[in-house]
C-alpha cells in the first residue's frame, strides 16, 4: 500500500503523530464550519459547510488510516459525502433528523444536487492540504545528513 507521504513511513513522524495532526485538523474544520454558520448566511454558509463537511471527512479518514495516500483519503471522503447525499433520496435521513440533532447534522434531510459539487470542492481542498502537508520534509529526515559545525 502506498504511504501517505515521506513523513509517515516510520523513519520520521509515525502514525501516532499523523493521527494527532488529523484529529487537530478535524477539530479545526468543525470550528471553521461553526464559525462560517455564525458569520455567513444563505448559499455561502450552506455550500461552505458542505465543502467543510468533506474536508472533515478527509481528516477522519487520515485519522483512521494514517498511511493512506492523499488521493485515497479524498476519494473516500467524497464517496461517503455523496453516499450520504444520495441516501437523502430516501425517507430515512429525514425521519432520523426529526428525532435527533446529531442525525440532522451528520445525515441532513433532503437531497440537493448542488451539494454534490461542493462535496467535490471539499475533497479537492482536503487532497490539496493533505498533499501539501506531505510535501514538508520531516525535521529528523531533513537533519539526518547534517553534521555538527566545527
Amino acid at each position: 500500500m502506498p504511504l501517505i507521504c515521506g513523513t509517515c513511513d516510520g523513519a520520521a513522524a509515525g502514525p501516532v503523530r499523523v493521527r494527532l495532526v488529523a484529529a487537530g485538523a478535524a477539530v479545526v474544520t468543525v470550528g471553521a464550519g461553526l464559525g462560517l454558520r455564525a458569520v455567513a448566511a444563505g448559499s455561502v454558509a450552506k455550500y461552505g459547510a458542505d465543502a467543510l463537511y468533506t474536508v472533515m471527512l478527509v481528516a477522519l479518514v487520515v485519522l483512521v488510516a494514517p498511511r493512506v495516500t492523499p488521493l485515497t483519503a479524498a476519494a473516500s471522503a467524497l464517496a461517503v459525502s455523496w453516499g450520504v447525499e444520495f441516501l437523502q433520496l430516501s425517507e430515512v435521513p429525514a425521519e432520523l433528523s426529526q428525532r435527533s440533532t446529531v442525525a440532522r447534522l451528520v445525515l441532513g434531510s433532503t437531497f440537493n444536487p448542488p451539494d454534490l459539487f461542493w462535496y467535490a470542492v471539499g475533497a479537492a481542498v482536503g487532497w490539496s492540504v493533505h498533499s501539501a502537508v506531505c510535501s514538508f520534509p520531516s525535521r529528523r529526515r531533513a537533519g539526518a545528513g547534517l553534521t555538527p559545525a566545527s
